[in-house]
């Protein structure tokens, strides 16, 4: 249910009007075992119909006297007056600055638009401080208002006026609702009649309602169609408030019949409001023909309007107070507090949550146990996100949701349910490019790799540095290669990919395996003795990678006694030549022409000793 105030101000007469008000609507809301009371004065001297005198009083005073058990919960200073207002005034010369200012303007015949203010300030510290005393008000500066323009006099509309409301907790009070609302209304002969209703209030029993107004510049003399409707209801206090004079310069609290262009009162309306109502109707009107056929009104300026009433409600309102968020992962944890605060009964159990995102309902929950008044509760949901479209994700989560956008509870205040927040995925970070690690064929192409190799240009601890072989096993976390520091290649080329923590994230390196022949590694000598030791011509790095290789063995007369290839090292025998086939060569130094059949490399020449 909205906490708005729809107004409806029906113009009766046609005549020139100029009205820029502030709709009477909720200002604040308190929910408790808790009662309000109110004290203020005027700056006037006396009624402006029974006065010639037009300057108002620089200040006035009045005396607060709570009951020593109670415990003061707000306070608010409101001062109103003639012009378009003073922003700074001091309290028991206490300087207090306004939080806010509320201007009505009467458009006049004769002496064009007449301004009327009222301020507010939150003054709460210094009643608690302060206590029980006599309260000055002093300093807002009207009266260089009322003498700039001659209509205010004329039309006796100059006023000043001040009050101070303070709600109150007393613990032998009932569970009430207190609504406060404010702005500032204005009812005259050119608008005699507004029409307001109130939403947001909750009755659970009738018994002791009440209703209480702070309006301005109203004259006990002016009663002409004058009248205070509550649901259809014309509400009086007589003596002090007759039916039709509602605005009459009275102070309920005191009884007073002096509160000079103002009143301050209020209203029992336990037979006007019913249970289970949410919402008050409220209509003021003004305005009639005296004996003599003259069309006569008071000007009202309404200020504020505040409802004590029984109701035992709770009131969930839901704050995100965290989330986690995952790499390359569409889940994330929300973790959320349901509180009932600003109530008057318990939070049910089971009270559904929704959570929304681009207007998809992403996720529920519900409350886990009773909350008391006062109370919280703490949980977390995972909610998937993997159908979101957006980068910056706006999560909704709503306290008394069901699903559907519907309630099934009934709360103090129907429209504070609901929290956002905005949440950024970790989207998987592009791999960076490494430059190719380059190792020796060790036949059949493959090589013998330290992975470490490869991040020389790289910030980074070992201990966060893991390397795999497909990105999706990087992706998971499964399947890393075990010994990075003596790996043997699978593929030639080979990708290699490297996962560096970088929280909240990480990082992501690639680079290839690519394998060269490098240059064998040709011995001096060998012994074909047949003792398993140093038996053949042993040149590393040759065979299975040089495998078109061509292998020369010459005697020192320069004959040739061996051919051999990758199929057929030299074992000390000799397989070319006229005589002594398959015989081993004697001992002595051999030369040798070593042709790769590469073109990176030139034929290697030189000599081998052979010894038994």
């Amino acid at each position: 249910m909205k906490s708005t105030i729809a107004i409806l101000i029906i113009v009766l007469f046609n005549l020139p009007l100029s009205l820029e008000a502030q709709d009477i609507e909720l200002f604040q809301q308190f929910n408790g075992r808790y009662d309000y009371t109110a004290i203020g004065n005027t700056l006037n001297t006396g009624e402006n119909n029974n006065s010639s005198f037009c300057t108002i009083l620089e200040t006035s005073s009045a005396t607060l006297s709570l009951d020593p058990n109670y415990t003061v919960i707000s306070a608010y200073l409101y001062w109103a007056g003639s012009g378009l207002g003073d922003t700074e005034v001091t309290l028991n010369g206490t300087a207090v600055t306004a939080d806010d200012t509320y201007n009505v303007f009467f458009e006049d015949t004769y002496y064009g638009e007449l301004s009327y203010f009222s301020s507010y300030a939150d003054i709460t510290a210094q009643i608690i401080n302060e206590g029980n005393t006599s309260y000055q008000f002093a300093d807002a500066d009207i009266n260089a208002s009322i003498l700039a323009n001659p209509g205010y006099c004329s039309n006796r509309t100059n006023f000043g006026g001040w009050s101070i409301y303070v709600i109150y907790q007393d613990d032998n009070l009932p569970l009430n609702q207190i609504s406060l609302f404010q702005g500032l209304e204005i009812i005259n002969r050119n608008v005699p009649e507004i029409e307001m209703t109130l939403t947001n209030v909750n009755v659970l029993d009738n018994e002791g309602a009440r209703i209480g107004f702070l309006a301005w510049e109203g004259d006990n003399t002016l009663n002409y169609g004058e009248s205070l409707s509550i649901n259809d209801n014309i509400i009086s206090n007589p003596p002090l408030n007759l039916a039709d004079n509602a605005f009459n310069s009275t102070n309920s609290f005191t009884n007073s019949t002096t509160f000079y262009n103002g009143d301050l009162d209020v209203y029992d309306i336990e037979n006007n409001i019913a249970i289970g109502d949410t919402e008050v109707s409220i209509k003021l009107t003004t305005g009639g023909y005296d004996i003599f056929g003259t069309f006569q009104a008071d000007l009202i300026i309404l200020n504020n309007i505040i409802t004590v009433l029984n109701s035992q409600l709770p009131d969930a309102t839901i704050t995100i107070t965290n989330y986690d968020v995952y790499c390359a992962d569409d889940n994330v944890e929300l973790f959320y507090t349901v509180n009932n605060f600003n109530s008057t009964d318990v939070l049910p159990s089971n009270t559904p949550i929704a959570f929304y995102s681009e207007g998809v309902l992403i996720g529920q929950s519900t409350t886990l146990n009773t909350i008391n008044i006062g109370a919280s509760e703490s949980n977390s949901i995972i909610l998937n996100l993997s159908e979101v479209t957006s980068s910056d994700i706006n999560i909704l989560a709503v306290i008394d949701d069901d699903g559907t956008q519907n309630g099934i509870v009934t709360e103090t205040n129907e429209n504070n349910n609901s929290t956002t927040t905005i949440i950024q995925l970790l989207t998987i970070p592009e791999a960076t490019r490494l430059p190719d690690l380059i190792g020796c064929n060790e036949g059949l192409e493959t090589a013998t790799y330290n992975l470490f190799d490869a991040l020389e240009t790289v910030d980074y601890n070992e201990e966060d540095v893991t390397f795999y072989t497909s990105l999706e096993d990087l992706e998971l976390g499964t399947n890393s290669i075990s010994i990075p520091e003596d790996y043997n290649n699978v593929l030639n080329p080979e990708t290699i990919y490297t996962r560096i923590a970088s929280p909240p994230c990480y990082e992501i390196f690639q680079f290839n395996l690519t394998i060269e022949n490098c240059p064998p590694y040709i011995p001096q000598g060998f012994s074909p003795n047949n003792d398993t030791k140093n038996d053949w011509f042993n040149i590393q790095d040759l065979y299975d990678i040089f495998t078109a290789h061509e292998l020369q063995i010459y005697n020192r007369y320069g004959e040739l006694i061996f051919v051999g290839n990758n199929d057929m090292p030299w074992n000390g025998t000799i397989n070319k030549g006229l005589n002594n086939i398959g015989n081993k060569v004697p001992i002595g130094t051999y030369y040798y022409i070593l042709n790769l059949n590469d073109p990176n490399y030139k034929p290697f020449v030189g000599w081998v000793y052979v010894n038994y």
